[in-house]
């Protein structure tokens, strides 16, 4: 036998041996679900992030041929959450979804038990949901720059309120209050409804407020509607102006649901259950109700979801680091 005909023999047992080491992997990516998923909520039943799960839930199941499971694991602004799922086994088996708090939960916590970058992997923002400026009516001021002259000639005499130190109307608020060159009193509740309850008695004077919480509020005359915090008005507010209409184009502040997948999880998966998760949020049904608890449709593409954190991080890290804000 001669030297190129073994080294012939050689190279196609090397060959088949990778065909068959690779044959696995490529059977569980095209047979991809298996068994049941698992969706790690990083809040309570309730909020708007649990109801998009639980909207897109039957959909995606009825899709896919298998259950998908709900797991419910609140706190630390998602930091339980996303723990539990970068700790996962990356089969594509376990996903997160969580709010934007995951872009500044670093800069506000400090050292955290996970890499956002390293060892999660986006598959998708999903929604957003606008936050409205609203005041109780009995504030001297119907505008945003009314409001910041009130609070220019009454420097400290205005009281803001929020969900928490670190929250997202907190951070509003502080931003709002850097970019206007205004002083105000921030005052933290613990959780939005006790702070909104405030605001409505007129303990405090304002507030940055999803728009889940605003509407039923401003509806009944309760609070009044400053603006949008954004470039553009909200589909269940159309009569608020944005603070882009109002002159503070650089302002925006919002919320939104993204999911994620554990790092290192099958390409194939993520791209499978990005597609599955759009086309749910294409769905007429699941549009109109997404706007009945003040959202809006708003899915993206991993690489987008990533770009996305990436700026919010930035913009709002700098923040946090200049106004010295650590969550409690």
């Amino acid at each position: 036998m001669s030297r190129f005909t073994r080294i012939t023999i050689r190279l196609t047992l090397l060959v088949a041996q990778l065909a068959l080491i690779a044959a696995p992997a490529t059977a569980s990516a095209q047979t991809w679900p298996q068994k049941p998923l698992r969706w790690i909520i990083a809040f309570a039943p309730g909020g708007v992030h649990d109801t998009l799960a639980r909207l897109l839930q039957p959909r995606i199941t009825d899709s896919l041929g298998q259950p998908i499971l709900i797991d419910n694991r609140g706190g630390a602004g998602g930091n339980i959450a996303a723990d539990a799922v970068a700790k996962a086994s990356p089969d594509g088996y376990s996903f997160l979804i969580a709010s934007e708090a995951l872009a500044t939960n670093e800069a506000l916590y400090g050292k955290l038990s996970y890499d956002l970058y390293r060892d999660l992997a986006p598959v998708g923002k999903m929604a957003d949901y606008p936050i409205a400026l609203v005041a109780n009516p009995s504030l001297a001021a119907n505008s945003v720059r009314e409001l910041v002259a009130l609070a220019k000639s009454k420097p400290g005499a205005v009281s803001y309120g929020s969900a928490g130190i670190g929250s997202s109307g907190h951070l509003a608020g502080e931003y709002f209050a850097s970019i206007t060159d205004t002083q105000f009193v921030h005052v933290p509740y613990k959780g939005g409804a006790p702070a909104t309850a405030d605001l409505v008695a007129g303990r405090i004077d304002f507030m940055f407020l999803s728009i889940s919480l605003s509407v039923p509020q401003v509806k009944q005359g309760k609070l009044k509607a400053l603006a949008i915090a954004g470039p553009k008005r909200a589909p269940q507010l159309p009569d608020t102006p944005s603070t882009a209409e109002q002159g503070y184009p650089e302002f925006e502040a919002l919320l939104f649901s993204s999911m994620y997948a554990t790092a290192g999880s099958p390409a194939t998966v993520i791209t499978r259950m990005n597609a599955e998760v759009v086309k749910a949020l294409r769905s007429p049904e699941v549009a109109a109700r997404l706007t009945e608890i003040g959202g809006v449709p708003a899915p993206s593409s991993p690489e987008e979801l990533t770009e996305i954190l990436k700026r919010e991080g930035e913009r709002w890290g700098k923040l946090i680091r200049a106004r010295n804000i650590r969550a409690h």
